[in-house]
């Protein structure tokens, strides 16, 4: 890395274009290098309108280049592992969107795989950013609350509501679809962050709407398998019962909300916000007793500045720790650590689900280090 910039390659363009790009532009000790896309016309298009040096559909023709010191990834769930894995070995940096990967084996290699690398490994895990849930995980440590009785979270959408949205990859289990993997991970990465994790689980996964027209075969219906409505139930490792309930095809669902509960107070944070999953949070509190009123988020919290997409804020929060471990040699969070961890809740509630049975969390260490 230059002490000017750290050169980074976009590899993936739909979240990548929309989000990546520009923060990477915006942050000022990153610079998009270069661009990847299987087409290589799309990729030599996209490098032209963002003013990107260079373009390629072979990732190793990427990785090979000097000006390259890091690479984001956002391609769809089942490419990450092998192009993770070529980046890593490459020495390149690394951002890897979620979800990270089909299972917890797999981000489990590339994180030892990092550190045998001596690259900085990140999760896109971009609510860790979000400054009212930075106030909530204050409120929390701070003892707010007390001793916890009930968490509960709602992230309820329509996003895939309308039956006639296209077949495609996030229909398909194998490939790394669903509702759970597309926010169940970062609800299980800020169970973790904010509640010290979870020592068992119980979960069903539901399809609603089991076939959806494929538009490159002139609108064939295909079997859908992927999970678009997921209930869970958690025991959060103080023993503190949790449940979640997420769902990507529920018209004018209520959004995105998590509530605790306990004996000394509660906390409710929350956005009704259906197209942006970042715009609109508000943050609830009231004493025991009391009745919840707004606080307002304090200054060194707030972000300096908002984007119309949403997702850039707090991405560009994620991106300035990056760089920051980049340049100072030191672990960061959330790393491919806490990818490990939330991959592993997804796969036990896949277990969970076909058991149809409470499975236990093992040990995370002894997983992890296994």
């Amino acid at each position: 890395m230059s002490n000017e910039s750290l050169g980074v390659a976009i590899v993936g363009t739909g979240f990548g274009k929309k989000v990546h790009i520009p923060a990477f532009q915006i942050h000022d000790r990153t610079s998009p290098v270069a661009v990847y896309n299987p087409n290589l016309e799309k990729a030599r298009s996209i490098a032209q309108e963002y003013d990107i040096p260079h373009a390629s559909n072979q990732l190793d023709t990427i990785l090979s280049l000097p000006d390259v010191d890091a690479v984001s990834i956002s391609t769809p769930p089942f490419l990450h592992y092998d192009m993770a894995k070529a980046t890593l070995k490459a020495g390149k940096h690394l951002l890897l969107e979620k979800p990270l990967n089909l299972n917890a084996q797999e981000t489990r290699e590339l994180y030892h795989l990092a550190k045998q690398n001596g690259v900085v490994a990140a999760s896109d895990f971009e609510f860790r950013g979000v400054p009212e849930w930075q106030l909530l995980a204050e409120y929390l440590q701070n003892d707010y609350v007390g001793k916890k009785r009930l968490v509960k979270i709602d992230w309820v959408l329509g996003r895939r509501a309308n039956p006639e949205q296209a077949w495609n990859w996030y229909a398909q289990k194998d490939q790394g679809g669903g509702a759970l993997g597309a926010v169940g991970s970062h609800a299980f990465d800020y169970i973790n962050w904010l509640f010290g994790g979870v020592n068992r689980l119980s979960a069903q996964l539901y399809t609603a709407i089991a076939q959806r027209p494929d538009p490159k075969e002139d609108g064939k219906l295909k079997p859908v398998d992927s999970d678009d409505t997921c209930l869970l139930m958690l025991e959060l490792a103080d023993g503190t019962p949790c449940q979640l309930t997420i769902s990507s095809v529920a018209y004018q669902g209520r959004g995105h909300w998590i509530e605790v509960y306990g004996d000394r107070g509660t906390v409710v944070l929350g956005s009704g916000n259906l197209s942006d999953y970042i715009h609109g949070f508000r943050f609830l509190a009231a004493p025991s007793g009391e009745s919840l009123s707004e606080v307002f988020i304090p200054d060194r919290l707030a972000f300096p500045k908002v984007y119309p997409e949403g997702r850039i804020a707090p991405v560009l929060r994620l991106i300035d720790h990056w760089v920051k471990a980049i340049q100072t040699q030191t672990p960061m969070i959330p790393s491919l650590r806490e990818g490990v961890y939330s991959q592993l809740l997804m796969d036990l509630s896949h277990e969970s689900n076909e058991k149809n049975s409470w499975v236990d969390v093992p040990n995370f260490e002894d997983f992890l280090n296994h």
